[in-house]
């Protein structure tokens, strides 16, 4: 192989290495501050999709427009907590029931998310790229130190 080829791929993998976190965190704020801004402000091309699943789950009895609202700035402060490396475990708790519930539909509501059995709508593609997201914030989450006060993970001691 080229040296110099071979050294360029060393230095991207080396800078990626070094900001993978950083960018991952990047990405999943803009993502869920963004998207979930656009809820609260009434501007979310998702809101019809949220409030149908709103109706067929155990939370058919509130405001629309309320739980629209309040599931928008629970995602914005998904978004903000995500920055905040010593809050991650809430944060991936918190990320892991949100992304539970945006599963929701590709089950409950099969009218919305399938063209057929495994060919999606454009609202089914939406849901089924969650997956993306989850694995960057499980990608994080393998990351974290463990809690208790010495352990080992993979031959590596954690104080």
């Amino acid at each position: 192989m080229n040296l110099r080829l071979e050294k360029f791929d060393c230095k991207v993998i080396k800078i990626l290495r070094k900001y993978s976190d950083e960018i991952s965190r990047g990405a999943l704020f803009i993502i869920f501050v963004w998207f979930g801004f656009l809820k609260t402000i009434g501007l979310s091309p998702a809101a019809e999709l949220v409030v149908a699943l709103m109706n067929e789950t155990f939370l058919n009895g509130l405001s629309p427009d309320m739980f629209l609202i309040g599931f928008g700035w629970f995602e914005v402060l998904i978004g903000i907590m995500v920055l905040f490396p010593r809050v991650e475990r809430f944060t991936f708790l918190f990320m892991g029931f949100h992304m539970m519930t945006t599963v929701m539909p590709l089950f409950l509501l099969t009218e919305v998310a399938w063209y057929a059995p495994f060919v999606p709508t454009l609202v089914g593609q939406y849901i089924i790229k969650n997956l993306a997201l989850i694995s960057v914030g499980l990608l994080l989450f393998a990351r974290l130190k463990p809690m208790t006060k010495t352990h080992k993970i993979s031959g590596e001691e954690y104080k």
